[in-house]
This record gives C-alpha cells, sequence and structure tokens, in this order.
C-alpha cells in the first residue's frame, strides 16, 4: 500500500499555497492515503483489449444549422441606437490603435 507522509501533504500545501492547521494536515493526509489505496485497487484491473477513451458514455452534439433569417424590425432596431452608421450600429472603440 503506498503510504503518504504529513511532510508530503505540507509540501502539497505549500505548492498550492495553502495554509493548513497541523489537524487538518492529519485529516488530509488519512484522506489522500484512502485514495492512493483505491487507485491501487484500479491498478490491479485487467484492462487488456479495452480500448482508451475520453469518457465512459460518447457525446453528441446536437446543432441546428447556421440560417440567415431576415426580420422586419431592422429599422426600427437601427433607429433606436445611439449612433448608426449606414445599415451598422456605431460603437466606441475600445481597442487601441
Amino acid at each position: 500500500m503506498n503510504r503518504i507522509s504529513a511532510n508530503e501533504v505540507r509540501k502539497v500545501a505549500k505548492l498550492a499555497r495553502l495554509n493548513l492547521s497541523e489537524t487538518k494536515i492529519a485529516t488530509y493526509t488519512g484522506q489522500l492515503e484512502l485514495i492512493l489505496e483505491y487507485v491501487g485497487q484500479l491498478e490491479k484491473v485487467d484492462t487488456t483489449g479495452i480500448p482508451a477513451t475520453a469518457r465512459t458514455v460518447e457525446v453528441t452534439n446536437i446543432t441546428r444549422q447556421d440560417s440567415v433569417i431576415s426580420t422586419p424590425v431592422r429599422e426600427e432596431i437601427l433607429n433606436q441606437a445611439p449612433q448608426r452608421e449606414g445599415s451598422f450600429l456605431r460603437v466606441p472603440k475600445i481597442l487601441a490603435d
């Protein structure tokens, strides 16, 4: 079984910039040992013949086709803009040259 020491937990906490009390370090040491024990069990599982995958369930993205739809209120919207330039809304410049 893989053992993790309190010093290793302190080192990881320091790298993560976490200020942990000694009580928390003791708690996390025990929890991390349990996690490593579980991972050790998973390492024993025979995965021969099982293809590598990023997820257990295949995900398909369902999207509609993009299409241009004209709207009769375009001019009405453009006329409500504080500034207009032809068929476009004029907005303040936000990027430097």
